[in-house]
């Protein structure tokens, strides 16, 4: 029976993220869902990314986060639109939650739609939500055990970005152990080695996200 449950509940939202990606498509929308543990700098990546691509694409961010605005707060001084949602004990964002945004955006005139997602990295990659694709961030500080532990998030995402590479002297982990270990579980990961920080590989991460909007825009 819990089994049937679960299944049930995958398929309606699986039928939702439908809806939502349909409506993305028919305006031209790029969706990225962007997942990661807690602390592994997502909303870091979010801020250097805005400041990056905002003079070149139009950007909205939906802020998914158990309790507190405190990151919707932080992109807000952006000036791009956001909306923070607060699943109030949930570790994940649905289809239904994201739907539930769509008046405080005007779809017409973005580009890209940023889903920041519950810092968790179980359930994020079980739900869709309408995205284009998944990307999500592993800092090396976590190790390069977690593609094994939680091989789903790598599987389900289509770009893994390293992040934290300014602490690798300090740290007990490989950015080869990590990629080896990623690819084992998803040969197909496009594979950024960052550092938020010090702006280490961000260029390169810029240039592909772009590529990315643009090639949706001509299709």
């Amino acid at each position: 029976m819990k089994i049937a449950v679960v299944k049930n509940i995958l398929e309606a939202n699986d039928r939702i993220a439908q809806e939502n990606r349909a409506l993305f498509d028919e305006n031209g929308v790029t969706v990225m869902n962007l997942m990661s543990s807690p602390g592994a700098g997502k909303t870091s990546l979010l801020e250097k990314t805005i400041q990056a691509l905002k003079g070149d694409l139009t950007l909205g961010v939906i802020e998914g986060d158990i309790q507190s605005s405190k990151d919707a707060e932080r992109i807000a001084r952006m000036d791009i639109p956001v909306v923070q949602i607060n699943t109030g004990g949930a570790c994940h964002l649905d289809g239904n939650m994201i739907r539930d945004t769509f008046g405080e955006f005007n779809f017409e005139e973005l580009d890209l739609l940023v889903v920041e997602n519950v810092g968790n990295l179980v359930c994020p990659a079980e739900f869709k939500v309408g995205e284009d694709f998944k990307a999500m961030i592993l800092s090396v500080t976590e190790g390069e055990d977690k593609p094994a532990k939680y091989p789903l998030m790598f599987h389900e995402s289509s770009v893994l970005l390293i992040n934290k590479t300014d602490l690798l002297p300090y740290v007990d982990c490989t950015v080869e152990g990590i990629r080896e270990e990623a690819l084992k579980i998803n040969p197909h990961l496009v594979i950024f080695e960052i550092s938020c920080r010090t702006g280490d590989g961000l260029e390169a991460w810029y240039d592909w996200l772009k590529q990315e909007v643009r090639a949706r825009k001509k299709a």
